[in-house]
Parts: structure tokens; sequence; C-alpha cells
């Protein structure tokens, strides 16, 4: 027998009861209201974490959009390129928050007869669309040092670019500090790797000042030098957001987890062991979906309730799990063919 219950826990410390899955009227306004056991005015942790990764990705576009076009105004007085390259970087970035955004939207959508599990991984296409933009990045910003040092100009105004360069990276590393806080502490993988693309930007910044210094000591292949360098870094970087976004795509989980919700499951009065344990991200919510054995002599009523103290503790135990699919095995007896095995030929060689 499994049991199901598609809804959020904060910390409750006493246990309450579960009826059958409710329907999709029942869920949409779950979703849509508050859920607690003490008060009504607490939010529903699922569209808190949502609303503050939108918070997230408007601020940021604040701040970065506000960088680029202070940059663009000293580009225009300086003729600077390695500058502008910086500018066209500060303002990809700043765009990055739109398909952010609509993943976050999307992911509050209620699940349907078409999308089951809801729109939730929208968020993890997102995370790839940032992916890519970190690359188009770094083949720009190689291509433009290439470009410098095959044919090196002057570059004017010195002092102006160097401020705007520092604008530009302190910009760019707020909100890549920003942004990653908030990406880790909502479980948003995507909005982590376009945290790491804004400190990419920021790399880029640096770049321009330090090729503005050598510029300004006479040394012409010090900005190109310097951009081949940061390219270099920006490639570091798109490894390690890729990874992480990749991972997410494919449903790599941290075994820690896994671990603690296994442990949390044996604890529970009436479960003799713990079979197959599964967990998966959905946008940045957490689904399982677990075996447990149960004394093979109890009622349907007593394995009923084992199931849903066991989706319980997995609420409580693992952060940011929403729902929890749990199937109750009987404990064989002596001499009993195994229950599964009319489901043998079904399964992979």
């Amino acid at each position: 027998m499994s049991e199901r219950h598609p809804h959020q826990h904060g910390a409750h410390p006493h246990p309450h009861p579960h009826g059958s899955s409710p329907g999709p009227r029942r869920r949409l306004a779950h979703l849509l209201s508050p859920h607690s056991h003490d008060t009504a005015d607490k939010v529903d942790p699922a569209l808190e974490s949502s609303a503050r990764g939108m918070r997230a990705l408007w601020v940021s576009l604040a701040v970065l959009g506000a960088t680029a076009l202070a940059q663009a105004g000293v580009v225009a007085v300086s003729g600077s390129v390695a500058l502008l390259g910086d500018t066209v970087h500060n303002a990809a970035d700043a765009l990055t928050a739109v398909p952010l955004g609509i993943a976050f939207v999307l992911g509050r959508r209620a699940a349907n007869r078409r999308f089951t599990y809801g729109y939730g991984r929208a968020e993890d296409l997102a995370g790839l669309v940032v992916v890519l933009v970190i690359a188009a990045s770094a083949v720009f910003a190689g291509w433009a040092a290439v470009g410098r040092l095959l044919d090196p100009r002057p570059v004017t105004h010195l002092p102006v670019v160097a401020v705007a360069a520092l604008v530009g990276f302190v910009g760019n590393e707020w909100v890549a500090r920003y942004r990653i806080r908030v990406g880790r502490e909502i479980g948003s993988a995507a909005l982590v790797a376009d945290g790491l693309h804004a400190r990419t930007d920021g790399f880029t910044s640096l770049a321009v000042l330090l090729g503005a210094a050598g510029s300004a000591l006479g040394w012409r292949a010090a900005d190109p030098l310097v951009g081949l360098a940061i390219t270099a870094a920006i490639a570091l970087v798109l490894r390690d957001a890729a990874r992480e976004v990749f991972r997410r795509v494919l449903d790599a989980v941290d075994p820690a987890l896994v671990d603690r919700a296994e442990r949390a499951v044996r604890e529970v009065p009436g479960v003799r062991e713990v079979g197959e344990l599964r967990l998966r991200w959905i946008g940045h919510r957490l689904r399982a979906e677990l075996a447990v054995v149960v004394d093979g002599e109890a009622t349907v009523r007593q394995a009923h309730a084992i199931a849903v103290a066991t989706e319980h503790a997995l609420l409580h135990a693992v952060p940011r799990l929403t729902a929890a699919l749990v199937h109750a095995d009987p404990a064989p007896a002596p001499g009993e063919t195994d229950p599964h095995l009319a489901l043998a030929h079904h399964l992979p060689a």
C-alpha cells in the first residue's frame, strides 16, 4: 500500500491525521492559502521560497541594470572596447533574470493532468539557459581579448574607465553573493548558477581595471593579456555552474540527504526495514519515494498509519521536502514467495 500527501511542513512537534490524497480543488486552495498548526498568518514555505527567488531576481536586475547604464555612459566618452565588453556582460547577466523569473512564476502553478508533478522543472531549464549565457560570455571575452591583442588600441580617459571598472566589480560581486546565498537557502540550483555568472562578470570588470593600469604604464598588451586570463577564470566558473545544473537535471541529490532520510525512517515505530529510497528535486523542492517493511500481520489501517508516520518523519527531517510516496511491504513469512514476483518480468535485466 502507499500513502501520498503533497503538502508543506514546518516544524510541527505533534502528529496530525491525514486523509486520502486531496483533489485538484483542495490542492489549489492549499497552495494559495497558508498552512500552519499555530497561526493562519504563516505563508506556505514553497510559495515563500519562490517569492524570495523572485525578489532576488528583481533586486539583481535593478543593481546590474544601473551598473550597466553607468558603464555605458563611460564607454560613450572614453571609447574603451574593454569596458564595452564588460558593459555587455553586465547587461546579459541582468537579463538572465528573465528566464529565471519565468521559471519561478511557472513553478507556482498547480499540478494538472498533463504536468502531474507541476512546473518546478522549468527552473532547471532556466539553469541551462544561464549556463549557456556564461558560455557565451566566455567566448565573447576570449574573442575580444584576442582581437585587442592582434590590433592594440590606446584607451583614453583612463581614470574614468578605472572607476567604471570598480563600479562593475562591486555591483557584480554584491549581486553574486546575494543570488548565491538566496539560491542555496531555497535550494535553487538555477539561482546559484546565475550568481556564479554574476561573479564572472565581476572578474571581467577587474580585468578592465588591470588593463587600464597597464595602459597607463604604456603597455598596450596588458588589457588583452589580462582578458585572456579572465577568460580562463570564466571557463572554470562555467565548469562549476554546469556541473551543478546538469546534476540537478539528472536528478542528483546530496548523498547525505539520503542518509538523513533513512535514519529518520528507521526511527519510526513499526518500520522494520527501509527498502529502496529515492529523492529528486523538482525546481527547489524535494520529493521522496520509498518502501518500508512492516509486520506482515498488520492490518491495512495499521500499515497505513505507519506510512503516514513515515512521511511525517521525513517532512521534519529533510529540508525542502514537500511530499513523499511511501509503500508498505509486509515482512516475509517462512516459505512465502516474494509478493513482487509478478512484477519481475517488467523490470530491466
